[in-house]
């Protein structure tokens, strides 16, 4: 894992297309600004997980199905 320190309104790039901005400090709490191509899905980790179970679930329920 590669850890940067920014101060707010300083960014990151992740390759040519995503940067990633310190927008705001409050605490124990960043806020950070997104910008990437659309076809590029962004989430938070904990939406992120939820999204590949419920692939996981479906891809199982349609492996069954098959089988049948």
């Amino acid at each position: 894992m590669l850890v940067l320190s920014r101060q707010r309104d300083e960014s990151i790039f992740i390759g040519d297309n995503i940067k990633i901005t310190v927008v705001d400090i409050r605490g124990d709490k960043v806020r950070l600004g997104i910008e990437a191509p659309t076809e590029i899905p962004v989430h938070r980790q904990e939406v992120y997980e939820a999204i590949r179970r419920e692939n996981q679930r479906t891809q199982g329920n349609d492996a069954s199905a098959v089988a049948k």
